[in-house]
Formats: C-alpha cells, structure tokens, sequence
C-alpha cells in the first residue's frame, strides 16, 4: 500500500493538508455519495466503508447503500451493498462498526450485518422500541473488542447492548440526560463507552452498568460545541469530535484540552478514526462527498529546535534509542 505522508495543520483552513517529500498522496475526497453518514475503517486499515442514506433519514424506503473503498482509498464498488438488491434491505444507514469480517450498521430501528468482503446480508438485530411506541432511531453502532456492541438510539435518548454471538439485545441506559445520543467510541486503551449528544453538545462516558456521567459539557462562558453527531479515539487515547452544525472537528488530549483542528466543513459527520494508519475519516452529509485525511501524532516532548521526522507522524519506526541513554 502507498503511505499517505501527510497530515493536518492545525490552522483555521478547513483541512488544510502539508505534504512531506516523499511517496505522496493528496488527501482523498470521494463524490457524488448521496446524504453520507459515517466513514469507518477496517482494523487492517486496508479497506473503508461509507454509509450512505439517500433520502429522508428515518424513511423505510430500501434505497441506502454503502461504499467500499481500497487502502490507497480508490473505490472498490460504489454500491457495494445497496437496499432493495439481491435481497437486501438497507434503508437509511447511518453508524457503522467491524467486528473482524463482519460490518455492522444501524438502520433504523435495525442493527444490520454484512460480510466485509462479499456484501452479503448476514443477519439483521431488532432493536426494542421505547414505551413511548416511538421507533427506535439509531444513529450509531461501536465495538468494545470484547464481544459486545452499543447502539445509540438519538430519538429515545437510550443506549443498547448487543452481546455476541448470541444477538442478545438488552438496555444498558435509558436517561433524558444524555440529549439526543449520536456518536458512539470505546477507548482503544480503557475501554470506556463514550457517548456525544445532538441536542446539547456534551460529551459522555457511561459504565458497563449503565452510570452516565458528563466528560464536558457547554457552560456559560464555554459553549465550545452545538450539535455534536462523531466521536472516535486515535492510538494515542485522543478523542476527536466533529460538530455538525458549526463545522468544526475539535480533539481533546488526555489531559482535556481542547483544539481545533479543523473548521468550515460543510457539515461534518459520523467521522471515524484510522488507527493502523493515523489517518481520519470526516462523511460530509450536505456536500454529499467524505474526506480522508492524515493526523500529526504526538511530538512525546520533542522541542521546538528538535527536526521532526516520518516517525513522528506514525509512517514510519521510531530510531532505536541509544544505549545508556546516549550517555559515555
């Protein structure tokens, strides 16, 4: 696979991309989707997924489909799997996840599964509907890399737990609190459920038994997000937001500071991250196109004078650090 040497700048530009001189890439923009919801990778980091709702968003009307992509990030097959073909039903999925060669998707009040390599229909989960007879809304599905998935249902203001492989569907949290939850991550590293909300623009963390509490919240003088719709972790532990509706993806660091690393994207999505290749992922729903781009990796205390490198940037091995620590 041809490495993408390039990363983010960390500027007003809507990502704006500096390029290293070396086998080189351009960010990768794919068009003509149609209303893209979320943008995810396989953990090989050799094939990508975008989902696609094609019309009214909560509508059943079988016409969804979704993307394929190779690693350099050239199309595979447009509509790899599409709604209303050979047997498939896809109406308007939105959040996706993989669990080795199985992607998932959330589909309405349905958590759908297809096989990553053929695009066949493997199963399809129901999701229970609230008390309130209110169809199930999913928006966003995320592995914990221990055989559980978690749906976030924006109408109902509830998270689901789907125990595999036994399908098993039950209610991890059900609170009014958690204002319309959309995006889902678990924590590469603690493996904590990370939850971010439409309605209010907060952040959450919920336990294994269902105990929500706030990351971040808006205040009064730090309304920092509106309507907040992505969420995911880099292999560094930092978490990325995008925020729809200023046009914004921010990262926040383990010690919670907060930076823009991006802004006035035409409504930024479910953004997913790459990990095995330090790259991110941002659907744009309005401009019916998605992004991949690369991430500047943390400099570990590098100074200022200090030349930074490939490594640096996650492309290639770090030098072997002298023995003694370089000392005589």
């Amino acid at each position: 696979m041809i490495r993408r040497f390039f990363y983010l700048c960390l500027s007003t530009a809507a990502l704006c991309l500096t390029m290293l001189p070396c086998d080189m890439l351009a960010q990768i923009t794919v068009t003509n989707l149609q209303t893209p919801y979320s943008f995810v990778s396989s953990s090989s980091g050799k094939e990508y997924f975008i989902s696609s709702v094609n019309g009214d968003p909560d509508a059943a009307d079988n016409n969804g489909f979704i993307t394929k992509l190779d690693g350099n990030g050239k199309i595979l097959n447009f509509k790899f799997i599409q709604g209303g073909t050979d047997g498939i039903t896809l109406n308007a999925p939105k959040g996706m996840a993989l669990v080795e060669q199985t992607l998932y998707v959330a589909d309405l009040d349905q958590l759908r599964a297809f096989d990553m390599v053929s695009g066949k229909p493997i199963a399809s989960i129901s999701i229970a509907i609230s008390p309130s007879h209110v169809p199930a809304g999913l928006t966003d599905v995320a592995y914990d890399g221990r055989g559980r998935l978690y749906c976030s249902d924006q109408h109902a203001n509830r998270i689901y737990r789907v125990e595999l492989p036994s399908r098993k569907v039950t209610l991890l949290v059900a609170d009014p609190a958690l204002a319309g939850p959309t995006g889902l991550a678990v924590h590469p590293k603690s493996g904590e459920l990370i939850a971010v909300s439409w309605d209010k623009g907060k952040i959450f963390a919920i336990t294994p038994d269902g105990a929500v509490s706030e990351i971040f919240s808006n205040g009064f003088f730090s309304s920092r997000f509106a309507n907040l719709r992505g969420v995911d972790f880099d292999r560094w532990g930092n978490m990325y937001v995008s925020d729809f509706t200023t046009g914004k993806v921010w990262r926040m660091t383990w010690d919670k500071r907060f930076q823009v690393i991006a802004e006035y994207l035409p409504s930024p999505g479910d953004l997913g991250i790459d990990r095995t290749n330090n790259l991110i992922l941002v659907p744009y729903e309005f401009a019916h196109a998605a992004e991949m781009n690369g991430l500047e990796a943390p400099s570990e205390g590098k100074s200022k004078q200090e030349k930074r490198t490939l490594a640096d940037y996650g492309f290639i091995p770090p030098p072997p650090k002298p023995e003694n620590g370089g000392k005589k």
